[in-house]
């Protein structure tokens, strides 16, 4: 059984009139009624995020002009959730919390969780960027090394937009390692520098992606393991995503999937799924992806 964390405030707490496609997280939840109707997945509502967890890498003075809505038009903007609504700070730590509890699960009783959401890896210790507010695999890393003992944590971006955020928080910091996969060509324009960056040219489809990432994870078995990964999960490598550009089919996104599955499973290390990001055209191809992510890591913990 997979443990899901899932708010409708994901879909909900979103301007209907925002760019971002607020739909597929009730869709990707839809999608799943069969896995959660057999028992294979469980979903949980999140609770709210104790806002003094975020100071473990966040800016206090960032993050409390965010929580009493006082947050500049210019880092609104930045951010790019416009409009912004009433309930963005309820839905944001809601959404921050929901891979936090997922990371409390996998430490305590070992396997796979996922929130149907988070992967927010372009936000940054004093600002938010790229439809990212506060960075939920930073916080849930942090969480883990404070509460749980866990030494050495592997933050596995697949997205096709380089993990930035992610990469500026913990460019110091040898007990957090960052690892991204990435468009080269594409947003941000302006790159950090991860652990390992795997820069991947425009449209090199499955087959490049594919045998990049199983070199990395054969050469990553024989290092010392690290005691949590999390896994940034997105499919806008996929073809049809209109801010992907790598032209990834389904069948390769289930690939991808099934050697970290199988990776972190043959190494006995705990895994968090965070959704990442999917901007396909039709949205449904991006839906379909998602559900996979999640469907496949079910079918594991079977």
């Amino acid at each position: 059984m997979l443990p899901i964390w899932y708010s409708q405030l994901y879909t909900n707490g979103l301007d209907p009139e925002a760019r971002f496609p607020r739909e597929r997280y009730r869709l990707v939840w839809e999608s799943l009624a069969p896995e959660r109707e057999l028992g294979a997945i469980q979903f949980h509502q999140p609770e709210l995020l104790d806002p003094e967890e975020l100071a473990l890498v966040h800016d206090i003075e960032y993050r409390d002009a965010f929580l009493s809505g006082e947050l500049s038009e210019e880092k609104k903007r930045r951010i790019g959730l416009r409009p912004w609504t009433e309930i963005m700070v309820e839905r944001t730590l809601r959404l921050t919390e929901g891979t936090v509890m997922a990371t409390r699960w996998v430490c305590e009783k070992g396997g796979f969780a996922a929130n149907l959401g988070g992967g927010t890896h372009h936000a940054y210790r004093d600002f938010g960027s790229g439809y990212c507010i506060f960075n939920d695999l930073a916080v849930a890393a942090r969480v883990a090394q404070r509460d749980y003992g866990i030494g050495q944590v592997l933050i596995l971006d697949l997205d096709v937009h380089q993990g930035d955020g992610t990469a500026a928080l913990f460019e110091d910091d040898p007990s957090v390692e960052t690892v991204s996969f990435h468009c080269g060509k594409n947003f941000p324009f302006r790159k950090m520098t991860s652990d390992l960056d795997v820069v991947l040219e425009e449209n090199v489809g499955d087959e490049v992606f594919l045998e990049r990432l199983s070199e990395f994870l054969e050469i990553r078995k024989h290092r010392p393991l690290p005691g949590l990964i999390l896994f940034q999960a997105g499919v806008d490598t996929l073809e049809t995503d209109r801010l992907g550009h790598l032209s990834m089919t389904p069948e390769g996104i289930r690939k991808r999937n099934d050697l970290v599955y199988s990776f972190a499973e043959e190494i006995g290390v705990p895994l968090v799924i965070t959704m990442g990001g999917g901007y396909g055209e039709p949205i449904e191809t991006s839906v379909a992806s998602h559900a996979d992510v999640f469907r496949q890591a079910a079918e594991k913990m079977a």
